[in-house]
């Protein structure tokens, strides 16, 4: 299994307490349910929907997942593939002027 590190920006570091943690996983999907898992008050923030039961998880469609600065929207999705000392950034929407 993979170890990757983990990086929350703006209110998804203030809901966590935590700026970056290491976490394992051989996909995105499986680095975010163990994130929300630790930090339950991140699965509404990160999720639009999670019926544990029935259907995988949708992710919210304002936030952005990076790995290793790739936006997983133009890779494989939460199914995209981990190695170790890869890179997940987790950007929620930001505004401002």
């Amino acid at each position: 299994m993979a170890e990757v590190k983990v990086k929350l920006f703006a209110n998804l570091r203030e809901a966590a307490g935590r700026s970056e943690l290491l976490l394992s996983g051989e996909k995105v999907i499986a680095v975010l349910l163990s994130l929300t898992e630790k930090y339950p008050e991140l699965k509404d923030l990160i999720f639009e929907k999670f019926n544990e039961q029935d259907e995988s998880p949708v992710l919210c469609a304002s936030i952005n997942i990076l790995v290793n600065g790739n936006n997983i929207r133009h890779l494989e999705g939460l199914d995209t593939g981990l190695k170790d000392l890869d890179e997940i950034g987790i950007l929620p929407p930001v505004s401002g002027g």
